[in-house]
């Protein structure tokens, strides 16, 4: 990487977020209380909440804040995980699972909370999050989350299919899951708002300094980076999927026990007022219960916010354009024609069983991964969370379930062949259609040819 320029992506978000705050490198040799690597979302969060707790703190940036997965993603604030619930959580981490789930639970409201507290501007929407069920098999998970999350106080409500039709002006679904706490944000502005208001607290964030090593020397962790180096009394270490991009060496255990795997997300033209009243009018935050994610949430402009996989070499913008186009008019008929301003993409960290990794690193040192496509509301309370645990709170009162890193065995083969899963997952979301409702290719076939019509 040129280190006197960082290259955005083309994004929507990069092109209508204010520019970030001026960082500079980290040069020679630097000390702070505590030092963070990584300046997205947890980073910047942790780096928050201790300095409301007054303590000296460092970000030290490969590229610029919200570079990475965090500036990237679709914005959706959603208060659960993707598909682990409370009871499978619990079984895995006990108490520590209990904890964590209601820290879960709290984590949207808690994002939303912060940017007023601040007076952040990241196009804030708290309209809630609707997770519809795609066939009638898979009534029971919203069912089933409807009734876990409940006995945890959530605000959620297991939705009808005629309300989900209402919620989302389009007859797909078979019901769903409301939580009134999600929403949706620009991802990029909470990044770089969450920057600005972190200097203006009186942290240091170095950008363009990868992260090449650290190390314990005595009672001090010692970061280092191409043109310097930074010493703290605790560590976090808060790269996610990104982990092993700009230095294999820097933490290989929580690098291979993720698998980046990349999600495209594109962007509309806006929608006119018309057709943007009939597609989810009151503006919250979708995505479905595919395999295949179908998801799509409104930025400010109008906009409808969305996104797909693709396979293979070749035009892929072009490819999945085509195929995104063709989703959107099935769904929403009354859409008409579609045209795509923006497309990007940027990695997700995911484990094998869906559950995020909270890792002790050595003495007041901390590390997690595996966002598993739900960072943008964890990742704040997530924060808080490693700031108490760097300034000694007992870890029996820290909603951070700890073990020890599992690494994929071939991690190099296995992420290349990790986006071919999507095979099977459109496999299996076409086998259950079929089983579960005789009648639904025809009604899809229906929904095809009316979309033709409305051209």
């Amino acid at each position: 990487m040129n280190s006197n320029a960082v290259r955005w992506p083309n994004s929507l978000w990069a092109a209508v977020t204010p520019s970030g705050p001026d960082c500079p490198e980290l040069t020679g040799a630097q000390q702070a209380d505590v030092v963070i690597i990584g300046g997205g979302f947890t980073g910047l969060s942790t780096a928050l909440h201790l300095r409301e707790a007054n303590v000296d703190v460092a970000i030290v940036e490969a590229a610029e804040p919200g570079w990475g997965a965090s500036g990237r993603n679709n914005g959706q604030v959603i208060p659960t995980l993707s598909r682990p619930d409370p009871d499978d959580i619990i079984a895995r981490h006990g108490a520590a699972g209990e904890r964590f789930v209601a820290m879960l639970r709290d984590s949207a409201a808690d994002l939303f909370d912060v940017v007023r507290r601040y007076n952040i501007e990241a196009e804030q929407e708290q309209a809630g999050w609707v997770q519809p069920v795609h066939s009638p098999g898979r009534i029971k998970i919203a069912e089933r989350r409807v009734q876990q999350w409940s006995k945890f106080g959530a605000p959620v409500e297991l939705l009808s299919r005629d309300q989900t039709r209402d919620m989302l002006g389009s007859n797909a679904w078979y019901g769903g899951f409301w939580n009134r706490t999600g929403g949706h944000v620009n991802p990029l502005a909470l990044a770089r708002g969450l920057a600005r208001t972190v200097l203006g607290l009186g942290a240091r964030i170095y950008a363009r300094s990868p992260a090449l090593s650290f190390e314990r020397r005595g009672d001090r962790w010692v970061v280092k980076t191409e043109k310097g180096e930074i010493s703290g009394r605790a560590l976090v270490v808060a790269t996610n999927a990104y982990s092993g991009e700009f230095a294999k060496s820097l933490v290989p255990e929580i690098a291979t026990e993720v698998m980046p795997v990349l999600s495209w997300q594109m962007a509309t033209q806006p929608l006119s007022d018309n057709v943007r009243k009939t597609i989810i009018p009151a503006r919250q935050a979708m995505s479905d219960t595919h395999g295949e994610l179908y998801f799509a949430r409104y930025d400010a402009r109008n906009r409808l916010v969305t996104g797909g996989a693709v396979l293979g070499p070749g035009d892929k913008t072009g490819r999945l354009k085509a195929r995104v186009t063709e989703r959107l008019q099935r769904l929403w008929p009354q859409i008409g024609d579609v045209s795509f301003d923006y497309v990007w993409n940027g990695y997700v960290g995911m484990t094998a069983d869906f559950l995020p990794r909270m890792h002790r690193l050595g003495p007041n040192a901390y590390g997690w991964t595996g966002c598993n496509g739900r960072a943008v509301a964890l990742t704040i309370p997530l924060g808080r969370e490693l700031a108490r645990a760097v300034q000694g709170v007992p870890e029996s009162e820290l909603a951070l379930p700890f073990t020890e890193p599992v690494q994929y065995m071939a991690h190099g083969l296995l992420r290349k062949l990790a986006p071919w899963m999507l095979v099977l997952y459109r496999g299996r979301d076409a086998q259950e259609l079929v089983k579960g409702d005789r009648f639904e290719l025809l009604r899809w076939a229906e929904y095809f040819l009316a979309s033709r019509r409305s051209r």
